[in-house]
């Protein structure tokens, strides 16, 4: 079951206990701000992803408030996706 949050430091955590590190696209990087955020597992199979470059949690959290994101996610696998607050209501 998913859960909806924008809650950093639950979404930190559930990263983290996953394998999960803040990253932003590449090709998006520095264009008039972080870019686009995603949350990269670079331990886990079939994973390794040349378009994706790891950032820090402020750079990402930065972008995430900028935008106005929320984070869709499971707790027992590392199913995420960032999506915008407006549509998580």
């Amino acid at each position: 079951m998913s859960e909806t949050t924008t809650d950093h430091d639950k979404i930190r955590k559930w990263a983290e206990q996953h394998g999960g590190k803040p990253a932003v696209v590449k090709s998006t990087h520095g264009q008039g701000g972080v870019g686009i955020i995603r949350i990269e597992f670079p331990d886990a199979p079939n994973s390794k992803n040349d378009s994706l470059e790891e950032i820090s949690w402020e750079e990402f959290f930065k972008q995430f408030e900028d935008h106005k994101l929320a984070m869709v996610f499971e707790q027992k696998s590392n199913f995420n996706k960032i999506i915008s607050r407006d549509s998580a209501k």
